[in-house]
Protein backbone atom coordinates (compact mmCIF):
# COMPACT_ATOMS: atom_id res chain seq x y z
CA UNK A 1 0.00 0.00 0.00
CA UNK A 2 2.63 2.34 1.04
CA UNK A 3 4.77 1.26 -1.83
CA UNK A 4 1.86 2.26 -4.44
CA UNK A 5 1.02 5.39 -2.54
CA UNK A 6 4.55 6.62 -2.89
CA UNK A 7 4.49 5.68 -6.79
CA UNK A 8 1.22 7.42 -7.18
CA UNK A 9 2.92 10.54 -5.82
CA UNK A 10 5.72 10.31 -7.71
CA UNK A 11 3.80 10.23 -11.13
CA UNK A 12 2.15 13.49 -10.12
CA UNK A 13 5.16 15.41 -10.35
CA UNK A 14 7.17 13.57 -12.94
CA UNK A 15 3.76 13.27 -15.52
CA UNK A 16 3.65 14.26 -18.85
CA UNK A 17 0.43 16.44 -19.49
CA UNK A 18 -1.38 15.68 -23.65
CA UNK A 19 -3.66 18.29 -23.54
CA UNK A 20 -3.68 22.06 -22.63
CA UNK A 21 -6.69 22.38 -20.51
CA UNK A 22 -4.96 19.61 -18.23
CA UNK A 23 -1.65 21.12 -18.18
CA UNK A 24 -3.16 24.39 -17.96
CA UNK A 25 -5.09 22.98 -14.71
CA UNK A 26 -1.99 21.85 -13.16
CA UNK A 27 -0.61 25.28 -13.97
CA UNK A 28 -3.50 26.91 -12.27
CA UNK A 29 -3.55 24.72 -8.91
CA UNK A 30 -0.29 25.54 -7.92
CA UNK A 31 -0.47 29.38 -9.59
CA UNK A 32 -3.20 29.89 -7.36
CA UNK A 33 -0.79 28.43 -3.81
CA UNK A 34 1.82 30.80 -5.41
CA UNK A 35 -0.44 33.69 -5.47
CA UNK A 36 -2.19 33.23 -2.48
CA UNK A 37 1.25 32.46 -0.57
CA UNK A 38 2.09 35.71 -2.20
CA UNK A 39 -0.56 37.83 -0.67
CA UNK A 40 0.39 36.38 2.65
CA UNK A 41 3.45 37.59 2.17
CA UNK A 42 2.45 40.90 1.17
CA UNK A 43 0.35 40.91 4.02
CA UNK A 44 2.69 39.74 6.49
CA UNK A 45 5.20 42.98 5.51
CA UNK A 46 2.50 45.18 5.58
CA UNK A 47 2.19 44.29 9.45
CA UNK A 48 5.64 44.52 10.32
CA UNK A 49 7.04 47.15 8.22
CA UNK A 50 5.64 50.79 7.50
CA UNK A 51 4.59 51.64 3.90
CA UNK A 52 7.83 54.31 3.40
CA UNK A 53 9.71 51.44 4.42
CA UNK A 54 8.68 48.79 2.06
CA UNK A 55 9.42 51.28 -0.81
CA UNK A 56 13.09 50.59 -0.01
CA UNK A 57 12.27 47.25 -0.25
CA UNK A 58 10.51 46.97 -3.67
CA UNK A 59 12.63 49.28 -5.13
CA UNK A 60 15.40 47.63 -4.72
CA UNK A 61 13.69 45.00 -6.77
CA UNK A 62 14.12 47.22 -10.04
CA UNK A 63 18.00 46.29 -11.01
CA UNK A 64 18.22 42.25 -10.16
CA UNK A 65 14.83 42.03 -11.99
CA UNK A 66 16.06 43.89 -14.95
CA UNK A 67 19.34 41.66 -15.51
CA UNK A 68 16.93 38.35 -14.38
CA UNK A 69 14.39 39.68 -17.48
CA UNK A 70 17.18 40.12 -20.38
CA UNK A 71 18.71 37.20 -19.26
CA UNK A 72 15.61 34.78 -19.05
CA UNK A 73 12.57 36.07 -20.29
CA UNK A 74 13.84 37.38 -23.63
CA UNK A 75 15.49 33.54 -24.10
CA UNK A 76 12.68 31.62 -22.81
CA UNK A 77 9.50 31.98 -24.06
CA UNK A 78 10.65 33.50 -27.36
CA UNK A 79 13.55 31.05 -28.46
CA UNK A 80 14.67 28.09 -26.13
CA UNK A 81 11.28 26.73 -25.64
CA UNK A 82 10.61 26.85 -29.01
CA UNK A 83 13.84 25.81 -30.52
CA UNK A 84 14.14 23.12 -27.67
CA UNK A 85 10.51 21.78 -28.19
CA UNK A 86 11.44 21.36 -32.10
CA UNK A 87 14.33 18.97 -31.43
CA UNK A 88 12.45 16.91 -29.46
CA UNK A 89 9.60 16.65 -31.79
CA UNK A 90 11.84 15.30 -33.67
CA UNK A 91 13.39 12.85 -31.50
CA UNK A 92 16.99 14.60 -31.28
CA UNK A 93 16.89 14.94 -27.39
CA UNK A 94 20.94 14.56 -26.55
CA UNK A 95 20.71 17.32 -29.34
CA UNK A 96 18.45 19.35 -27.52
CA UNK A 97 20.20 18.61 -24.14
CA UNK A 98 23.43 20.23 -25.67
CA UNK A 99 21.96 23.09 -26.65
CA UNK A 100 20.35 23.88 -23.42
CA UNK A 101 23.73 23.46 -21.78
CA UNK A 102 25.55 25.68 -24.44
CA UNK A 103 22.43 28.46 -23.79
CA UNK A 104 22.74 28.04 -19.79
CA UNK A 105 26.02 28.51 -19.79
CA UNK A 106 26.20 31.82 -21.59
CA UNK A 107 23.33 33.09 -19.91
CA UNK A 108 25.52 32.80 -16.64
CA UNK A 109 28.59 34.05 -18.51
CA UNK A 110 26.58 37.29 -19.10
CA UNK A 111 25.17 37.41 -15.87
CA UNK A 112 28.48 37.10 -14.44
CA UNK A 113 29.33 40.24 -16.35
CA UNK A 114 26.35 41.75 -15.86
CA UNK A 115 25.94 41.42 -12.05
CA UNK A 116 29.71 42.23 -11.34
CA UNK A 117 28.65 45.87 -12.79
CA UNK A 118 25.21 46.00 -10.83
CA UNK A 119 27.81 45.38 -7.71
CA UNK A 120 30.35 48.10 -8.21
CA UNK A 121 27.04 50.93 -9.42
CA UNK A 122 24.53 50.03 -7.21
CA UNK A 123 24.00 53.52 -5.20
CA UNK A 124 24.91 55.35 -8.25
CA UNK A 125 21.99 53.60 -10.15
CA UNK A 126 19.75 53.67 -7.40
CA UNK A 127 20.11 57.32 -6.94
CA UNK A 128 19.28 57.37 -11.07
CA UNK A 129 16.11 54.90 -9.79
CA UNK A 130 15.05 56.58 -7.10
CA UNK A 131 15.28 60.29 -7.26
CA UNK A 132 12.71 61.01 -4.22
CA UNK A 133 15.04 58.91 -2.03
CA UNK A 134 16.90 60.69 0.70
CA UNK A 135 20.41 59.42 1.27
CA UNK A 136 20.05 56.63 3.87
CA UNK A 137 16.66 55.48 1.74
CA UNK A 138 18.83 54.94 -1.05
CA UNK A 139 21.68 53.68 0.31
CA UNK A 140 19.65 50.64 1.78
CA UNK A 141 18.29 50.37 -1.64
CA UNK A 142 21.74 49.64 -2.71
CA UNK A 143 22.65 47.48 -0.03
CA UNK A 144 19.26 45.14 -0.85
CA UNK A 145 19.72 45.31 -4.74
CA UNK A 146 23.70 43.64 -4.26
CA UNK A 147 22.64 40.94 -1.84
CA UNK A 148 19.97 40.41 -4.33
CA UNK A 149 21.60 40.35 -7.17
CA UNK A 150 24.87 38.33 -5.92
CA UNK A 151 22.39 35.57 -4.27
CA UNK A 152 18.91 35.43 -5.64
CA UNK A 153 19.43 35.98 -9.73
CA UNK A 154 21.97 33.21 -9.95
CA UNK A 155 19.93 30.44 -9.15
CA UNK A 156 16.58 32.27 -11.25
CA UNK A 157 18.41 31.92 -14.25
CA UNK A 158 19.72 28.49 -13.82
CA UNK A 159 16.05 27.20 -12.16
CA UNK A 160 13.86 29.28 -15.10
CA UNK A 161 15.85 27.38 -17.62
CA UNK A 162 14.73 23.95 -15.95
CA UNK A 163 11.40 25.35 -16.08
CA UNK A 164 11.91 26.06 -20.09
CA UNK A 165 12.90 22.06 -20.45
CA UNK A 166 10.63 20.39 -18.30
CA UNK A 167 7.52 22.22 -19.95
CA UNK A 168 9.24 21.57 -23.43
CA UNK A 169 8.45 18.01 -22.42
CA UNK A 170 5.06 18.72 -21.49
CA UNK A 171 5.51 18.55 -17.37
CA UNK A 172 4.22 21.25 -16.07
CA UNK A 173 3.61 20.16 -11.89
CA UNK A 174 7.23 20.54 -10.92
CA UNK A 175 7.81 24.39 -12.77
CA UNK A 176 4.88 25.25 -11.27
CA UNK A 177 5.55 24.11 -7.52
CA UNK A 178 9.00 26.12 -7.77
CA UNK A 179 7.30 29.52 -7.70
CA UNK A 180 5.45 28.46 -4.27
CA UNK A 181 8.63 26.98 -2.43
CA UNK A 182 10.04 30.79 -3.95
CA UNK A 183 7.61 32.52 -1.95
CA UNK A 184 7.62 29.72 0.73
CA UNK A 185 11.28 30.86 1.38
CA UNK A 186 10.46 34.35 1.88
CA UNK A 187 7.62 33.86 4.52
CA UNK A 188 10.36 32.07 6.21
CA UNK A 189 13.00 34.58 6.21
CA UNK A 190 10.02 37.31 6.71
CA UNK A 191 8.47 34.97 9.95
CA UNK A 192 11.99 33.90 11.35
CA UNK A 193 14.22 36.49 11.57
CA UNK A 194 11.95 40.34 11.21
CA UNK A 195 12.59 40.32 14.64
CA UNK A 196 16.53 40.42 15.04
CA UNK A 197 17.27 41.71 11.45
CA UNK A 198 14.21 44.10 10.41
CA UNK A 199 13.96 44.97 6.43
CA UNK A 200 17.05 42.55 6.04
CA UNK A 201 15.15 39.39 6.63
CA UNK A 202 12.28 39.87 3.33
CA UNK A 203 15.73 40.41 1.53
CA UNK A 204 17.51 36.94 3.16
CA UNK A 205 13.91 35.45 2.41
CA UNK A 206 14.06 36.28 -1.64
CA UNK A 207 17.95 34.78 -1.73
CA UNK A 208 16.62 31.44 0.67
CA UNK A 209 13.40 31.47 -1.98
CA UNK A 210 15.39 31.77 -5.34
CA UNK A 211 17.93 28.60 -4.30
CA UNK A 212 14.55 26.50 -3.38
CA UNK A 213 13.15 27.89 -6.51
CA UNK A 214 16.46 25.88 -8.72
CA UNK A 215 16.50 23.22 -6.77
CA UNK A 216 13.20 21.74 -6.67
CA UNK A 217 13.79 20.84 -10.47
CA UNK A 218 16.83 19.37 -10.77
CA UNK A 219 15.68 15.50 -9.72
CA UNK A 220 12.66 15.75 -12.38
CA UNK A 221 15.53 17.58 -15.18
CA UNK A 222 17.85 14.62 -14.31
CA UNK A 223 14.66 12.27 -14.24
CA UNK A 224 14.63 13.28 -18.63
CA UNK A 225 18.06 12.19 -18.63
CA UNK A 226 19.28 16.08 -18.78
CA UNK A 227 23.13 15.71 -18.01
CA UNK A 228 25.00 19.60 -17.95
CA UNK A 229 27.88 20.20 -19.72
CA UNK A 230 30.65 23.12 -19.42
CA UNK A 231 31.03 24.16 -23.51
CA UNK A 232 29.71 27.27 -25.45
CA UNK A 233 28.96 26.03 -28.37
CA UNK A 234 28.09 28.65 -30.62
CA UNK A 235 28.43 26.96 -34.04
CA UNK A 236 25.45 24.82 -32.84
CA UNK A 237 22.59 25.48 -35.45
CA UNK A 238 20.27 25.19 -32.46
CA UNK A 239 21.84 27.91 -30.18
CA UNK A 240 22.04 30.15 -33.13
CA UNK A 241 18.55 30.05 -33.74
CA UNK A 242 17.89 30.32 -30.23
CA UNK A 243 20.50 33.86 -30.56
CA UNK A 244 18.18 34.48 -33.49
CA UNK A 245 14.99 34.89 -31.88
CA UNK A 246 16.30 35.54 -28.68
CA UNK A 247 17.72 38.95 -29.37
CA UNK A 248 14.68 40.90 -30.63
CA UNK A 249 12.97 40.25 -27.81
CA UNK A 250 15.59 41.10 -25.71
CA UNK A 251 15.94 44.48 -27.18
CA UNK A 252 12.06 44.88 -26.61
CA UNK A 253 12.63 43.69 -22.95
CA UNK A 254 15.23 46.57 -22.81
CA UNK A 255 13.02 48.56 -23.59
CA UNK A 256 9.76 47.60 -21.26
CA UNK A 257 12.44 48.21 -18.93
CA UNK A 258 12.69 51.68 -19.40
CA UNK A 259 8.91 51.97 -18.62
CA UNK A 260 9.21 49.87 -15.66
CA UNK A 261 12.21 52.10 -14.41
CA UNK A 262 10.33 55.42 -15.09
CA UNK A 263 7.34 53.53 -13.03
CA UNK A 264 9.76 53.60 -10.20
CA UNK A 265 11.09 56.77 -10.90
CA UNK A 266 8.03 59.12 -11.06
CA UNK A 267 6.63 56.57 -8.22
CA UNK A 268 9.78 57.56 -5.58
CA UNK A 269 8.90 61.23 -6.25
CA UNK A 270 5.17 60.59 -4.87
CA UNK A 271 6.98 59.36 -2.27
CA UNK A 272 8.62 55.74 -0.67
CA UNK A 273 4.87 54.90 0.46
CA UNK A 274 3.83 55.30 -3.59
CA UNK A 275 6.19 52.53 -4.41
CA UNK A 276 4.66 50.18 -2.28
CA UNK A 277 0.75 51.25 -3.34
CA UNK A 278 1.69 50.77 -6.45
CA UNK A 279 3.47 47.66 -5.76
CA UNK A 280 1.12 46.37 -4.09
CA UNK A 281 -1.91 47.50 -6.52
CA UNK A 282 -0.27 45.10 -8.95
CA UNK A 283 0.14 42.24 -7.05
CA UNK A 284 -3.49 41.60 -6.56
CA UNK A 285 -3.90 42.58 -10.22
CA UNK A 286 -1.44 39.91 -11.28
CA UNK A 287 -3.18 37.14 -9.53
CA UNK A 288 -5.91 36.72 -12.58
CA UNK A 289 -3.41 37.39 -14.55
CA UNK A 290 -0.92 34.42 -13.91
CA UNK A 291 -4.03 32.21 -12.39
CA UNK A 292 -5.78 32.10 -16.13
CA UNK A 293 -3.37 34.12 -18.69
CA UNK A 294 -0.11 32.76 -18.17
CA UNK A 295 -1.13 29.55 -16.96
CA UNK A 296 -2.89 28.64 -19.86
CA UNK A 297 -0.50 30.75 -22.08
CA UNK A 298 2.50 28.51 -20.89
CA UNK A 299 0.47 25.11 -21.27
CA UNK A 300 -0.32 26.26 -24.93
CA UNK A 301 3.57 27.38 -25.76
CA UNK A 302 4.88 23.74 -26.34
CA UNK A 303 1.71 22.54 -28.06
CA UNK A 304 1.45 25.61 -30.59
CA UNK A 305 5.59 25.21 -31.23
CA UNK A 306 4.46 21.66 -31.96
CA UNK A 307 1.97 21.40 -34.27
CA UNK A 308 3.74 24.37 -36.15
CA UNK A 309 6.48 22.38 -36.44
CA UNK A 310 4.42 19.50 -38.29
CA UNK A 311 2.88 22.32 -40.46
CA UNK A 312 -0.53 21.97 -39.43
CA UNK A 313 -1.82 25.79 -39.01
CA UNK A 314 -5.22 24.84 -39.31
CA UNK A 315 -5.09 23.08 -35.48
CA UNK A 316 -2.30 25.88 -34.67
CA UNK A 317 -5.54 27.85 -35.23
CA UNK A 318 -7.83 26.19 -33.21
CA UNK A 319 -5.41 25.59 -30.30
CA UNK A 320 -5.09 28.92 -30.10
CA UNK A 321 -8.37 30.43 -30.60
CA UNK A 322 -9.66 27.62 -27.85
CA UNK A 323 -6.91 29.27 -25.71
CA UNK A 324 -7.55 32.57 -26.24
CA UNK A 325 -11.30 32.47 -25.31
CA UNK A 326 -10.45 30.03 -22.26
CA UNK A 327 -8.39 33.20 -21.04
CA UNK A 328 -11.34 35.58 -21.77
CA UNK A 329 -14.16 33.25 -19.73
CA UNK A 330 -11.94 33.02 -16.97
CA UNK A 331 -10.02 36.03 -16.16
CA UNK A 332 -12.82 38.75 -16.94
CA UNK A 333 -15.40 38.08 -13.87
CA UNK A 334 -12.57 38.78 -11.57
CA UNK A 335 -11.43 41.53 -13.41
CA UNK A 336 -15.15 42.92 -12.66
CA UNK A 337 -14.75 41.44 -9.02
CA UNK A 338 -11.24 43.70 -8.89
CA UNK A 339 -13.11 47.02 -10.00
CA UNK A 340 -15.99 46.60 -7.75
CA UNK A 341 -14.64 44.75 -4.43
CA UNK A 342 -11.37 46.43 -4.83
CA UNK A 343 -11.66 48.53 -1.22
CA UNK A 344 -12.85 45.48 0.78
CA UNK A 345 -10.40 43.36 -1.18
CA UNK A 346 -7.27 45.55 -0.37
CA UNK A 347 -8.61 45.71 3.59
CA UNK A 348 -8.41 42.06 3.19
CA UNK A 349 -5.15 41.80 1.92
CA UNK A 350 -3.23 44.41 3.33
CA UNK A 351 -5.11 45.60 6.31
CA UNK A 352 -2.98 45.44 9.09
CA UNK A 353 -2.04 48.48 11.49
CA UNK A 354 1.05 49.95 9.84
CA UNK A 355 -1.36 50.06 6.37
CA UNK A 356 -3.49 52.78 6.86
CA UNK A 357 -7.01 54.39 5.27
CA UNK A 358 -5.26 56.61 2.99
CA UNK A 359 -2.92 54.15 2.12
CA UNK A 360 -5.92 51.67 1.71
CA UNK A 361 -8.13 53.66 -0.62
CA UNK A 362 -5.04 54.93 -3.13
CA UNK A 363 -3.81 51.08 -3.41
CA UNK A 364 -7.72 50.69 -4.33
CA UNK A 365 -8.23 52.82 -6.39
CA UNK A 366 -4.72 51.80 -8.49
CA UNK A 367 -5.52 48.81 -8.38
CA UNK A 368 -9.19 49.62 -9.90
CA UNK A 369 -7.37 51.24 -13.02
CA UNK A 370 -4.99 48.29 -13.46
CA UNK A 371 -8.22 45.84 -13.67
CA UNK A 372 -9.62 47.70 -16.39
CA UNK A 373 -6.62 45.89 -18.12
CA UNK A 374 -6.32 42.46 -17.29
CA UNK A 375 -7.86 40.40 -19.71
CA UNK A 376 -6.05 42.38 -22.02
CA UNK A 377 -2.67 41.81 -19.80
CA UNK A 378 -3.75 37.93 -19.34
CA UNK A 379 -3.96 37.80 -23.42
CA UNK A 380 -0.59 39.52 -24.23
CA UNK A 381 0.81 36.51 -22.51
CA UNK A 382 -0.70 34.19 -25.10
CA UNK A 383 -0.96 36.32 -28.34
CA UNK A 384 3.24 36.76 -27.65
CA UNK A 385 3.63 33.14 -27.57
CA UNK A 386 1.82 32.70 -30.24
CA UNK A 387 4.27 34.25 -32.81
CA UNK A 388 7.07 32.49 -30.40
CA UNK A 389 5.62 29.36 -31.62
CA UNK A 390 5.66 30.21 -35.30
CA UNK A 391 9.65 31.38 -34.72
CA UNK A 392 8.27 35.00 -34.89
CA UNK A 393 10.03 37.09 -32.02
CA UNK A 394 10.23 40.39 -34.22
CA UNK A 395 6.63 41.84 -34.35
CA UNK A 396 5.64 41.48 -30.80
CA UNK A 397 8.87 43.39 -29.59
CA UNK A 398 8.39 46.16 -31.81
CA UNK A 399 4.42 46.32 -31.13
CA UNK A 400 5.61 45.98 -27.31
CA UNK A 401 8.05 48.68 -27.99
CA UNK A 402 5.16 51.02 -29.49
CA UNK A 403 3.19 49.80 -26.66
CA UNK A 404 5.85 51.11 -23.87
CA UNK A 405 6.62 54.25 -25.44
CA UNK A 406 2.57 54.99 -25.27
CA UNK A 407 2.67 54.06 -21.14
CA UNK A 408 5.85 56.09 -20.65
CA UNK A 409 4.79 59.40 -22.26
CA UNK A 410 1.03 58.62 -20.36
CA UNK A 411 2.67 58.34 -17.32
CA UNK A 412 5.01 61.38 -17.12
CA UNK A 413 2.06 63.26 -18.45
CA UNK A 414 -0.16 62.46 -15.96
CA UNK A 415 2.22 62.43 -12.80
CA UNK A 416 4.33 65.47 -13.92
CA UNK A 417 2.17 67.43 -15.62
CA UNK A 418 -1.30 66.87 -14.82
CA UNK A 419 -0.33 65.37 -11.16
CA UNK A 420 -2.38 62.96 -10.39
CA UNK A 421 -1.73 60.75 -8.06
CA UNK A 422 0.17 57.30 -8.08
CA UNK A 423 -3.37 55.50 -9.60
CA UNK A 424 -2.36 57.35 -12.61
CA UNK A 425 0.05 54.76 -13.03
CA UNK A 426 -2.75 51.93 -13.26
CA UNK A 427 -4.52 54.07 -15.80
CA UNK A 428 -1.60 54.09 -18.48
CA UNK A 429 -0.52 50.59 -18.35
CA UNK A 430 -4.42 49.64 -19.11
CA UNK A 431 -4.33 51.66 -21.71
CA UNK A 432 -1.20 50.99 -23.72
CA UNK A 433 -2.14 47.24 -22.75
CA UNK A 434 -5.27 47.41 -24.48
CA UNK A 435 -3.29 48.74 -27.18
CA UNK A 436 -0.62 46.11 -27.04
CA UNK A 437 -3.21 42.84 -27.22
CA UNK A 438 -4.97 44.43 -29.97
CA UNK A 439 -1.96 45.06 -32.11
CA UNK A 440 -0.77 41.50 -31.21
CA UNK A 441 -4.18 40.41 -32.60
CA UNK A 442 -4.16 41.94 -35.27
CA UNK A 443 -0.68 41.29 -36.54
CA UNK A 444 -0.75 37.59 -35.70
CA UNK A 445 -3.98 37.35 -37.53
CA UNK A 446 -2.19 38.46 -40.75
CA UNK A 447 1.40 36.57 -39.80
CA UNK A 448 -0.94 32.96 -40.10
CA UNK A 449 -3.44 33.50 -42.79
CA UNK A 450 -6.28 34.70 -41.09
CA UNK A 451 -8.57 33.28 -37.69
CA UNK A 452 -12.16 32.57 -38.59
CA UNK A 453 -13.51 35.70 -37.81
CA UNK A 454 -16.98 35.00 -36.24
CA UNK A 455 -15.13 32.25 -34.45
CA UNK A 456 -13.24 34.76 -32.74
CA UNK A 457 -15.73 37.85 -32.65
CA UNK A 458 -18.84 35.74 -31.43
CA UNK A 459 -17.79 34.36 -28.27
CA UNK A 460 -15.94 37.25 -27.52
CA UNK A 461 -18.55 39.47 -27.25
CA UNK A 462 -20.62 36.70 -25.34
CA UNK A 463 -18.11 36.79 -22.49
CA UNK A 464 -17.44 40.31 -22.36
CA UNK A 465 -21.52 41.33 -22.05
CA UNK A 466 -21.17 38.71 -19.12
CA UNK A 467 -19.13 40.19 -17.77
CA UNK A 468 -20.37 44.00 -17.80
CA UNK A 469 -23.45 42.66 -16.86
CA UNK A 470 -22.14 40.96 -14.03
CA UNK A 471 -20.56 44.23 -12.69
CA UNK A 472 -24.08 45.35 -12.04
CA UNK A 473 -25.30 42.79 -10.10
CA UNK A 474 -22.05 42.67 -8.05
CA UNK A 475 -22.11 46.44 -7.26
CA UNK A 476 -26.06 46.52 -5.93
CA UNK A 477 -25.90 44.11 -3.45
CA UNK A 478 -22.53 45.22 -2.29
CA UNK A 479 -23.67 48.55 -1.53
CA UNK A 480 -26.90 47.22 -0.19
CA UNK A 481 -24.95 45.06 1.98
CA UNK A 482 -22.26 47.46 2.73
CA UNK A 483 -24.88 49.91 3.97
CA UNK A 484 -28.12 47.84 5.91
CA UNK A 485 -26.28 44.81 7.06
CA UNK A 486 -22.80 44.00 7.67
CA UNK A 487 -20.81 46.47 9.62
CA UNK A 488 -17.91 46.64 7.66
CA UNK A 489 -15.52 47.96 10.63
CA UNK A 490 -15.41 44.09 11.88
CA UNK A 491 -13.07 42.03 9.67
CA UNK A 492 -15.50 39.13 9.92
CA UNK A 493 -17.96 41.32 8.22
CA UNK A 494 -16.04 42.46 5.76
CA UNK A 495 -15.04 38.41 4.62
CA UNK A 496 -19.04 37.78 4.71
CA UNK A 497 -18.91 40.78 2.71
CA UNK A 498 -17.06 40.22 -0.13
CA UNK A 499 -17.71 36.46 -0.26
CA UNK A 500 -21.14 36.74 -0.72
CA UNK A 501 -21.12 39.53 -3.03
CA UNK A 502 -18.17 37.90 -5.17
CA UNK A 503 -20.72 34.54 -4.64
CA UNK A 504 -23.93 36.64 -6.58
CA UNK A 505 -21.45 37.59 -9.08
CA UNK A 506 -19.84 34.55 -10.30
CA UNK A 507 -23.33 32.98 -9.38
CA UNK A 508 -24.87 35.15 -12.17
CA UNK A 509 -21.46 35.07 -14.29
CA UNK A 510 -22.19 31.06 -15.00
CA UNK A 511 -25.77 31.38 -15.72
CA UNK A 512 -25.49 34.19 -18.43
CA UNK A 513 -22.48 31.93 -19.94
CA UNK A 514 -25.15 28.88 -19.76
CA UNK A 515 -28.28 30.87 -21.40
CA UNK A 516 -25.74 32.65 -23.97
CA UNK A 517 -24.25 29.25 -24.63
CA UNK A 518 -20.95 29.96 -24.18
CA UNK A 519 -18.72 27.18 -25.18
CA UNK A 520 -15.92 27.88 -22.07
CA UNK A 521 -18.81 27.01 -19.68
CA UNK A 522 -18.39 23.32 -20.27
CA UNK A 523 -14.74 22.95 -19.22
CA UNK A 524 -15.72 23.78 -15.94
CA UNK A 525 -17.31 20.98 -15.97
CA UNK A 526 -13.92 19.14 -17.00
CA UNK A 527 -11.82 21.25 -14.31
CA UNK A 528 -14.21 19.71 -11.64
CA UNK A 529 -13.39 16.18 -12.74
CA UNK A 530 -9.71 17.36 -12.73
CA UNK A 531 -10.37 18.07 -9.11
CA UNK A 532 -11.95 14.55 -8.52
CA UNK A 533 -9.04 12.67 -10.45
CA UNK A 534 -6.12 14.63 -8.02
CA UNK A 535 -8.51 13.59 -4.54
CA UNK A 536 -7.87 9.89 -5.89
CA UNK A 537 -4.56 10.03 -7.29
CA UNK A 538 -3.51 8.04 -4.39
CA UNK A 539 -5.48 5.22 -4.23
CA UNK A 540 -5.17 4.88 -8.37
CA UNK A 541 -2.30 4.09 -10.72
CA UNK A 542 -1.55 7.15 -13.00
CA UNK A 543 0.15 6.43 -15.77
CA UNK A 544 3.67 8.00 -17.43
CA UNK A 545 6.20 7.59 -14.86
CA UNK A 546 9.55 8.97 -15.96
CA UNK A 547 12.32 6.27 -15.92
CA UNK A 548 15.17 7.83 -14.49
Amino acid sequence: MVKLVLKNTLSIFTRQETGILSAAFVIMITVATSRVLGLVRDRMLAARFSADDLGIYFAAFRLPNLVFELLVMGALGAAFIPVFTTYISEDKREEAFKIASSVINIGLFIFAILGVSVLLWAKEISRILAPGFNEQQLALMATFTQIMVLVQVFPLVIGNFFTGILQSFKNFVIPSLAPVVYNLGIIAGIFFFTPVWGLYAPVLGVCIGAVLFMLIQIPTVLGFGYKHRFSLNLNNPGVKEVGRLMLPRTFGLAVSQIDTSVDLILSTLLGARSVTIFNFAQHLQQVPIGLFGASIAQASLPMLSSVRAKGDLDDFKKIFLASFHQILFLVLPFSVILIVLRIPAVRLVFGAERFDWEATVLTGKTLAYFSLSIFAQALVQLLARGFYAVHDSKTPVLISIFSVLINTILSIYFIQVVGWPVWSLGLSTSVASILNAFLLLVFLDLRIGGFDKMGLIIPTVKIFFSAIATGFFLYIPMKLMDKLVFDTTRTLNLIFLTGIATLIGLSVYIFLAWFLEIEEISNLKLIVKGIKKIKGVFIESTPEVINT
